[in-house]
Parts: C-alpha cells; sequence; structure tokens
C-alpha cells in the first residue's frame, strides 16, 4: 500500500512539474482534457448516460480498457465511439510517455545534484 501512495505522488508531482514548465505537456494535457469533456458531454446527452458513468466510459475507452459494460447504442454514437477512440488512445498514450519522461527526467536532475554535492564535500 506504501508504493501505491509513493508511485501516486510521483504521478501528481510530474504532472504538476509538466503542467508548469513543459508546453508540450500543457499542449497533450488540453487535448485530453477537451476530449474527456467533449466525450463526456456527447454521451451524456446523446445516450443518457448519467456525468458518471460518461466519464467512466471515456476512461475506459482512451486506456484501451473496455469493460463492455457500457456501450454506445444508436449509429451515431457507434460512429462518434470510432472517433473518439481513434482520436483519445493516440492522446492518452502521448500523455502517459509524457509523464514517464517527466518522472524519468526529475529523477535524473535529482541524481545529478546528489553527485554533485557528494563531489564537493
Amino acid at each position: 500500500m506504501i508504493s501505491f501512495f509513493i508511485n501516486l505522488y510521483r504521478l501528481l508531482a510530474a504532472t504538476v512539474y509538466g503542467l508548469r514548465r513543459d508546453d508540450e505537456f500543457r499542449a497533450l494535457m488540453v487535448l485530453l482534457v477537451l476530449l474527456l469533456v467533449g466525450g463526456a458531454l456527447f454521451y451524456w446527452e446523446v445516450e443518457g448516460w448519467s456525468v458518471l458513468d460518461a466519464i467512466y466510459f471515456c476512461v475506459m475507452t482512451m486506456s484501451t480498457v473496455g469493460y463492455g459494460d457500457l456501450a454506445p447504442t444508436s449509429p451515431f454514437s457507434k460512429i462518434f465511439t470510432i472517433v473518439f477512440t481513434i482520436l483519445s488512445i493516440g492522446i492518452f498514450a502521448a500523455v502517459v510517455s509524457k509523464v514517464v519522461q517527466l518522472i524519468l527526467e526529475r529523477k535524473k536532475a535529482r541524481s545529478q545534484i546528489r553527485a554533485k554535492s557528494d563531489g564537493t564535500r
């Protein structure tokens, strides 16, 4: 359980760091949030799902988990879901990749600082 909280802290720290200092990360996050909000609004309005169900479905689709407990019913919703899936999986993967890159950059910077401080003593 402790490792979960350590990794959650690392994820949040990298996200905050990326939002503050990385233009590419900010752009990816804006795209991700726009897709999530747009998709959730679509499913809420067209499918009549609750906001929570719509967000849940969008996140499960973005992350390629796709439990199958919710599914679009109308042909229009199915077409929207095809386009949403193609766009959101790519953006989601790019965000995850960027977060990993930021975590590794922060770890490397910390180790360089430690090496400098050890070398000056």
